[in-house]
């Protein structure tokens, strides 16, 4: 009982974090683009990725809501996470006055406290794994 409760949490926060930052930077989607186009890691790929991370988001989150895909959508969401750490990691060594293209009130984070943030949703993505597979153990048949 105890796990599936915090396996509950852990997907109910990665799909609020998902939703919500995918439809900030869809309703402000031009910001979003045009900040992604500063990246000197993504300006060549700057108009794909300005729609395929919000899409890819929603998808992750609509996934983590559907109880037998949960396992599948905290594999996806340590992905995730672990490709936005690398970009901040990246950005925090070797570029300089680079905007966050987050979305909403997560892009007012410094990219240190973003560096933190990302890496608290990591270790929350690995419980929820760990979590997950030890739920699915107990619920498959013995052969």
């Amino acid at each position: 009982m105890y796990r599936k409760i915090v396996s509950d949490i852990i997907a109910a926060l990665f799909t609020l974090l998902f939703v919500y930052t995918a439809l900030s930077k869809l309703l402000d989607f031009n910001k979003f683009s045009t900040q992604l186009g500063q990246s000197p890691i993504l300006t060549s790929f700057a108009g794909s990725i300005a729609w395929l991370i919000p899409s890819i988001e929603i998808i992750v989150g609509i996934i983590l809501s559907i109880p037998k895909l949960r396992l599948l959508g905290f594999y996806f969401s340590l992905t995730l996470m672990a490709m936005f750490t690398s970009y901040i990691i990246v950005i925090l060594k070797f570029s300089y006055n680079i905007p966050c293209t987050c979305g909403g009130v997560i892009s007012k984070m410094s990219w240190n406290q973003h560096l933190f943030f990302n890496l608290l949703f990591l270790t929350l993505a690995a419980i929820g794994i760990i979590i997950q597979n030890k739920q699915e153990e107990q619920l498959a048949p013995i052969s």
